[in-house]
């Protein structure tokens, strides 16, 4: 009659009856904190979206003078990095408590390689004159390399002045866009090391792995804004 009770796993709650029913409420409880954060980032997408429609011409200058290597490596690590967590779920699912670390370790390295990207391009910026503010110069890095900026087909509609205004618009949302999405991979490859600690402890079995199922939720999502901002701010009036 009682058969079961001796059979509870030690790292189920005592709010739930059973594994299934704390994973699933486990999974409900980060779609609804992934959907804050779709209503986070969809505001600054709107917003990008107006001003684009708006200034179309200095953001299609704006976007030209940002090198696409580096972003077009991003995308791939970042898909890559998708990947090796969709693998490390895998692992926990099927008790593979080596392949769950080794797989997490990948994640953790490419997250960090995107990171030391950004941080190259941010560094461009900082040398271009293109980060807002008062030593904001949009035209400085032609410039000084004698090097016109390719303006957008039909040639620009506004002056010099006022170039200088609506591009910094544009890398305005460019650090805001792409910093928040930094910071939220700085927040999930500290979690993924708390996750791979846990996993080389064994604390992961078939029937207990929703805290790797969780972070992998997260992860894909973190993934899946980039894919958005890559297009949106490297690939205008690119052909």
């Amino acid at each position: 009659m009682h058969g079961h009770d001796h059979a509870h796993h030690p790292a189920l709650q005592h709010h739930f009856s059973t594994m299934s029913q704390q994973r699933e409420a486990g999974v409900l409880g980060m779609w609804v904190f992934l959907l804050t954060e779709v209503l986070f980032f969809g505001g600054l997408f709107i917003t990008y979206t107006l001003y684009r429609m708006w200034y179309y011409d200095a953001f299609a200058l704006a976007s030209k003078s940002i090198e696409i290597v580096p972003g077009l490596i991003n995308t791939v690590v970042l898909i890559g990095s998708s990947l090796t967590m969709a693998l490390s779920v895998r692992a926990a699912q099927t008790n593979q408590r080596k392949a769950t670390v080794n797989w997490l370790i990948a994640t953790i390295i490419l997250g960090s390689v995107f990171l030391g990207i950004k941080v190259y391009e941010y560094a461009l910026k900082f040398e271009h004159h293109h980060v807002p503010g008062a030593s904001f110069d949009f035209y400085h890095h032609s410039e000084s390399i004698g090097e016109p900026l390719k303006e957008p087909a039909g040639g620009l509609t506004m002056g010099r002045d006022q170039v200088q205004r609506t591009t910094q618009i544009f890398f305005s949302l460019y650090f805001v866009m792409t910093g928040l999405h930094a910071l939220h991979m700085i927040v999930g490859i500290v979690i993924l090391f708390i996750i791979a600690w846990m996993a080389h402890k064994g604390r992961f079995d078939s029937e207990y792995h929703a805290p790797v199922e969780m972070t992998g939720l997260y992860w894909h999502f973190v993934d899946i804004v980039w894919i958005f901002l890559f297009p949106l701010l490297y690939l205008i009036e690119r052909h």
